[in-house]
């Protein structure tokens, strides 16, 4: 609470008697084993947040940014959920980062008109229940799984992989759509195995080693899967491990060691190296919070901008005024936002992005880079 309090005292501008009070929140897992990512996305909202304070100030809006911490479990995101529908001065949300959390989530807030706008949750359930209040700015697994099956396939010259995932609804999921796309093009899946093991994956290895495929595909988030990668480089397996943006933290480096080569992973955040406002981003980042940006800070951010750019919108088309839930959750849906680091948005009617760009990152040598853009058209999203 003191955390929270602290945050909202740093981010009101003008005086609170004098303006209307509005909020934002977000959620994300600030405590547990997905902490450091769920921070990342926390830190990009609270920098876009500050850009945007002075444009709600002119209004006479004090703007204010609530972060909940869902710990990346359904339960507390529910619970956070109520929270936030009670506040009536609360009007979107940027969030929730795991799909097993936006699932419930949405549909808890929907009947309340709460828009949310997620910045990482690819599960095509999450958009394909069709609720008005959803929205996200990043491709759904049947865009980012075929994407990553085309790496493999292309690049890797894989004709047999093996294929993971941690039992979530975002990596089963994102498994299942890279086994299909691999199976259609003709690749053997020697299998494709749920795993909730967190420490030690011998018995998996030891199948690994008998199958003996040309790559591996992990649906599954950093944590899990940097545990996994150390072991599995430490039997001897050393073919290329390929994932979805579950990976995208540098943690995921330092829980893997020397097991962290040869991986590779689809995201849609725009690399530093990607485009030219991405590297002011990663300075102002870096300057703010002390440390270097990674893939779900730009997300963070391009989402609540997105949310903020929606309210800013609605309040101005209700006479400078504070808007209604309502207002915002239509405006979003039907709003189209430039200046983000992950290109223009817009949504179509079930709240997916009609167009984005995927980036697909190496992981060698305790660096990552750039490996591949990949458009992503209109319709795979």
């Amino acid at each position: 609470m003191k955390t929270t309090l602290t945050i909202l005292a740093a981010l009101a501008l003008g005086s609170a008697g004098a303006q209307t009070t509005i909020k934002i929140a977000s959620l994300a897992p600030l405590s547990g084993s997905q902490s450091a990512i769920g921070m990342q996305a926390r830190n990009g909202i609270q920098l876009a947040v500050r850009e945007y304070q002075p444009q709600f100030s002119k209004l006479g809006l004090t703007l204010q940014f609530v972060p909940f911490d869902d710990q990346a479990d359904p339960a507390s995101g529910t619970s956070a959920a109520r929270k936030i529908a009670a506040d009536r001065s609360m009007l979107a949300v940027v969030g929730a980062l795991n799909s097993g959390v936006t699932i419930p989530v949405s549909a808890a807030l929907a009947s309340s008109r709460v828009a949310l706008v997620s910045s990482a949750s690819t599960a095509n359930q999450v958009t394909d229940r069709g609720l008005r209040n959803m929205n996200r700015i990043v491709a759904r697994d049947d865009a980012q799984g075929p994407a990553g099956a085309n790496f493999l396939i292309s690049n890797l010259k894989a004709k047999q992989v093996y294929i993971l995932n941690d039992k979530t609804a975002y990596g089963e999921g994102l498994a299942n759509e890279v086994e299909q796309a691999l199976k259609g093009r003709g690749i053997r899946v020697a299998t494709n195995e749920g795993t909730e093991e967190k420490s030690d994956f011998s018995s998996i290895i030891s199948k690994i080693r008998l199958q003996r495929p040309d790559a591996i595909y992990f649906g599954g988030i950093y944590s899990q899967v940097g545990v996994f990668l150390r072991q599995l480089r430490e039997a001897g397996v050393t073919v290329p491990v390929v994932g979805g943006d579950g990976l995208d933290s540098r943690e995921l480096l330092k829980i893997a060691g020397k097991g962290a080569q040869n991986l590779y992973f689809t995201t849609g955040a725009a690399p530093v190296e990607a485009l030219p406002a991405a590297k002011s981003f990663a300075a102002n980042y870096q300057k703010t919070f002390g440390q270097a940006a990674q893939g779900f800070a730009v997300y963070g951010y391009d989402a609540a901008k997105v949310v903020l750019q929606g309210i800013l919108n609605a309040a101005k088309a209700n006479g400078n005024k504070a808007p209604s839930r309502t207002q915002v959750e239509s405006a979003i849906r039907k709003g189209t936002f430039t200046g983000l680091l992950s290109g223009t948005a817009s949504f179509n009617s079930v709240g997916d992005r009609k167009a984005a760009t995927l980036y697909v990152m190496k992981v060698s040598g305790g660096q990552v880079k750039l490996s591949t853009v990949i458009p992503v058209k209109p319709g795979k999203l």
